[in-house]
């Protein structure tokens, strides 16, 4: 698609020449004359380069750049004028233009100048297709449930992410699903233009994982050659979610809670205090109460997470969404995986309504893949549902291991079941991690530490 280019000169030999000039570098070119031609034409059409001349009949080109401005925030604006002064430079900026060039013109510096200017024009409406793509990726209605204690939670859910709450703590097991409801609260808030970061809390050493969140300074450690920003610098202004916060280190927690208290941190290595502006969302699967009385969890900082608490209720508690939830993947699943599966047999919801799900909604969710991956034509039955596995050394899915009599080696073992995971994933990270019921930050720790990053 060609660039279009508005050229608004009321002098017709600088009109020629930029048309000429635009032309030959294989842009599109329109032309007015005057400030009422220049806004008629807008309305009519959209333009991604306006080239603005300051003093025009009828209107200044300040006046058009206001009501430019109203008609289309993203169309890039360069000014031009034989009269330049400072005053009206910074207020043309100021109103949004992205330059202001002199008369006469060098018109190859000019091209140089229009290139960069439709870059930044174009990574910023990427940008913001992205973000628009992100909040319908993760609206509310990603959230799958009927039951009244799901209701209940969306409603909580829309109050939070509407709210100013700066912290906030989601419980329940794993596989309900804390990671997507972080989400949602993002990018259904005044946040959601701003970073969403998240980290898992166990991936990392506590040395390594003090450096992610807070940032070092050069020299800090033997490997800080250069200062580097954390998460919480990077977040600034949106979110950060500290995924089971309940596993953090004793020495990290001190650190969290200081952060929580005063919203200021320094980097490891530095003297500075930075601070910044976050949403935190700690989410954690662990016996918290428990944790604090074993002095692995610090009482303060649960006190100070604690701010807006949020439980995901496991899947056995919510009634009916497990076959609102097998509809939901299912559909999901042979769209993704190409499958013409139109049909689900009743038999198998009772099937599925009558397990316990201890991996709750990720382990209905690895269930339902299997299926529909396995199947073989047009409708799921009972028979294409496995729960749990055949073999005894199996993992996953609710089933619990039995260690052979003759032992085994556990590094093998892991090595084993992730090689398998990216072998089925076709070395998808994402979909890998999943199988194994992790994090996808999880999943990339165990490949870093058996050496497969690169060959996955």
């Amino acid at each position: 698609m060609r660039v279009r280019v508005l050229i608004v000169e009321d002098e017709k030999l600088i009109r020629w020449s930029l048309r000429q000039k635009f032309e030959a570098a294989g842009y599109e070119i329109a032309e007015s004359d005057n400030g009422g031609s220049a806004l008629k034409a807008l309305e009519a059409e959209s333009f991604d380069l306006i080239m603005l001349d300051y003093k025009l009949p009828e209107m200044t080109g300040l006046d058009i750049l206001r009501k430019v401005r109203e008609v289309d925030a993203d169309v890039v604006v360069i000014m031009m004028t034989a009269f330049s002064t400072i005053e009206s430079a910074v207020e043309a900026i100021k109103l949004g233009a992205y330059d202001y060039v002199t008369k006469p013109f060098d018109m190859d510096e000019l091209l140089r100048t229009v290139e960069k200017a439709l870059e930044t024009t174009q990574l910023r409406r990427e940008v913001r297709e992205l973000r628009r793509h992100l909040q319908h990726e993760y609206g509310m209605e990603r959230i799958i449930g009927r039951h009244p204690c799901m209701l209940e939670l969306f409603e909580v859910i829309r109050r939070v992410a509407g709210s100013g709450a700066s912290t906030v703590f989601l419980r329940g097991d794993s596989g309900t699903g804390k990671d997507l409801v972080a989400r949602v609260i993002h990018y259904n808030s005044d946040r959601a233009p701003r970073p969403f970061m998240n980290i898992t809390c166990t991936a990392l050493s506590e040395t390594l994982l003090e450096s992610e969140l807070f940032g070092h300074e050069k020299g800090a450690f033997t490997d800080a050659k250069a200062a580097k920003p954390g998460l919480f610098e990077l977040a600034d202004g949106g979110t950060i979610f500290l995924d089971e916060v309940g596993d953090m280190p004793p020495g990290l927690q001190a650190k969290l809670l200081r952060f929580l208290e005063e919203r200021t941190f320094r980097r490891v290595g530095g003297t500075k205090e930075v601070s910044v502006d976050v949403r935190v969302i700690a989410a954690t699967n662990r016996n918290i109460d428990q944790a604090i009385q074993d002095g692995k969890f610090r009482s303060d900082l649960m006190f100070r997470l604690n701010v807006i608490p949020i439980y995901l209720p496991p899947l056995r508690e919510r009634g009916d969404d497990v076959t609102l939830l097998t509809k939901h993947f299912v559909a999901q699943l042979a769209q993704e995986f190409r499958k013409p599966i139109t049909r689900i047999d009743e038999r198998v919801f009772e099937k599925l309504s009558s397990y316990a799900w201890p991996g709750n909604v990720r382990e209905l969710r690895n269930v339902i893949e299997r299926a529909v991956l396995l199947s073989g034509g047009d409708s799921l039955g009972p028979d294409d549902v496995v729960l749990g596995r055949a073999d005894p050394t199996a993992v996953g899915d609710g089933a619990r291991m039995v260690l052979p009599p003759a032992g085994l080696d556990l590094h093998d073992l892991e090595n084993s079941l992730v090689r398998q995971a990216l072998a089925r994933a076709q070395n998808n990270q994402s979909q890998a991690a999943r199988l194994l019921g992790l994090s996808r930050d999880a999943f990339r720790y165990r490949l870093e530490k058996l050496g497969l990053l690169e060959k996955s």
